[in-house]
């Protein structure tokens, strides 16, 4: 009986060990994610800046007419 007990709590204890080591692994895998997520805003947000500004840019551009000696 004690051995059935002992091979029961080995088993658990290997199982909640292997559990944590996951735990520990996807931790920080959402770690580097949230990171990574936040260098790519920082660069979307300087694009978008750098996009309104050309655009602006373009947008002030008078049309083009025949000169006036024509």
């Amino acid at each position: 009986m004690t051995g059935d007990r002992d091979a029961r709590l080995t088993a658990l204890e290997e199982t909640v060990a292997h559990q944590a080591r996951a735990l520990d692994e996807m931790s920080d895998q959402m770690a580097r994610q949230w990171r990574l997520i936040d260098s790519l805003k920082g660069k979307l947000e300087r694009l978008t800046e750098r996009f309104q500004a050309v655009e602006e840019q373009t947008l002030g551009v008078p049309p083009i007419t025949r000169p006036p000696h024509y």
